[in-house]
């Protein structure tokens, strides 16, 4: 097909950091970054959220008069919430488009953080729970797929993974904050990313991949100068976006059946597996309750958890740095066998410590949680989230997307609500469960995960069909 002349457009408010044309790589945009960084305001307010309910708990119980069955219900509702959000996702971001969407997402946010700043009794912070989860779930799928879709194909992977790396520093800021402030004013802190998000929403363009499906093509050649800088060739970019978008357009509207269409049946096997391989290899057990982890093992749990925070934010910015270097692949698999090996050495440290065969068993224990929570920062947090952004068609991404993210919502609640059932049945058996589970993983990147690395969203959405 003939490539249509370069249309020119002069709206723009930002300059390349460094000029870019033609086939050289592109280099990120002032608008790219901030873009990104509005975005990921967003991821920040999911951490916080994910964070608040350990520090909160003793000050909630106490002022509140609740009960343990009651605080549980609190801590454990916004899954809910969340898994609705899931469901709607998609939807919510195909038809007020991703801007729109991450908006719309942070006034639920907003509004329960409100809920539990001013509520007087359990139901106030249920209800505030609740509507953080539905927003939360939307935010989990359409702050990636909005960074993937305005990202050069050099460096996507990394601004993309930038997502997971808020998160860790939400769930991080309210470890440590919390153990200083009351949890009122710990909600305060947790409510200002919605705020930040909410306003810079009006300075940061449309995903142009989503103008060109709604058939606005001059606001998306409009949107993609801007991101990539005034000075930028976007033609061919353009071009390309614009051709594998009318493709798609002659396709009926999809509907979820077609999701199980042979064509997308690769694609579909990849996002579902890696969601479900992440949440079943352990990590919301290790993360909800590695203080009683800590101390079933014979370690402080104080001590324990601050080491966690140490190890996980550094192995994270590495991720990001490898991220567009090494490869998707190269670095899953090697994440994969990382937490395999951490709950191979946590489930050692059980067993040692029931046979009571070495003293030392606690420390095996700490080691074990340390190299589980590095190896899945580095990869496996933020990698299936990058993926899921980038195999998807645009005309299936909203229905897969929400599928995928509530099969990922669904798998974390599966394993907080069953952990403690397991461990009481074996506390070895359990993270040896999880480490052949971590083990499945590399074999399954290493059999049907494509690389996706250095390849335009196009490229690699044709590549799956």
């Amino acid at each position: 097909m003939e490539r249509p002349e370069r249309t020119e457009v002069g709206f723009t408010t930002t300059d390349p950091l460094l000029s870019t044309g033609g086939d050289t790589p592109a280099s990120a945009t002032l608008a790219v970054v901030f873009s990104t960084l509005v975005a990921v305001s967003g991821s920040f307010v999911f951490g916080s959220a994910v964070g608040f309910s350990s520090p909160a708990q003793n000050g909630i119980i106490k002022d509140l008069d609740l009960s343990v069955a009651e605080y549980s219900v609190f801590g454990s509702i916004w899954t809910i919430g969340a898994m609705i959000g899931a469901v709607m996702s998609g939807k919510l971001a195909d038809l007020f488009a991703r801007r729109g969407a991450m908006g719309f997402s942070e006034l639920f946010c907003l509004l329960g953080w409100l809920a539990i700043i001013f509520g007087k009794n359990a139901l106030w912070l249920d209800i505030g729970r609740l509507l953080m989860g539905y927003g939360v779930g939307i935010i989990s799928y359409v702050v990636p797929v909005y960074i993937a879709e305005i990202t050069p194909k050099n460096l996507r992977g990394a601004f993309t993974t930038v997502n997971q790396l808020m998160i860790c520093c939400g769930v991080s800021l309210m470890y440590v904050v919390g153990v200083i402030i009351n949890w009122r004013l710990l909600a305060v802190i947790g409510a200002i990313p919605c705020i930040i998000q909410l306003l810079g929403l009006f300075f940061i363009p449309e995903s142009p991949r989503w103008l060109a499906k709604a058939g606005q093509w001059k606001e998306c050649e409009a949107s993609l100068q801007r991101l990539r800088g005034k000075d930028a060739n976007i033609s061919e970019e353009a071009a390309e976006i614009k051709e594998y978008t009318e493709t798609l357009q002659k396709l009926s509207e999809a509907k979820l059946i077609d999701l199980f269409h042979k064509k997308y049946a690769h694609s579909l096997i990849v996002g579902v597996g890696l969601m479900v391989l992440q949440q079943f290899g352990g990590v919301n057990a290790i993360a909800y309750y590695a203080s009683s982890i800590f101390e079933s093992a014979g370690f402080s749990g104080r001590i324990g958890s601050i080491a966690m925070v140490v190890v996980q934010i550094p192995m994270q910015v590495l991720g990001v740095l490898l991220m567009d270097k090494s490869g998707r692949r190269p670095l899953l698999m090697v994440s994969a066998a990382g937490t395999c090996l951490g709950c191979f050495l946590l489930g050692s440290s059980f067993l040692l410590q029931d046979l009571q065969l070495w003293k030392s068993s606690p420390f095996l224990a700490l080691v074990g949680i340390l190299v589980f929570t590095g190896s899945f920062s580095l990869g496996m947090g933020g990698i299936p989230w990058v993926i899921m952004s980038e195999i998807f068609p645009i005309n299936v991404k909203g229905l897969a997307g929400s599928l995928v993210t509530v099969i990922n919502w669904f798998g974390s609640w599966i394993v907080s609500y069953s952990f403690n059932f397991l461990m009481l049945w074996s506390s070895e058996g359990t993270f040896f469960i999880f480490s052949a589970v971590c083990g499945v993983t590399v074999m399954f990147v290493a059999k049907l995960v494509p690389e996706t690395k250095g390849r335009t969203l196009e490229e690699i959405q044709s590549s799956f069909t």
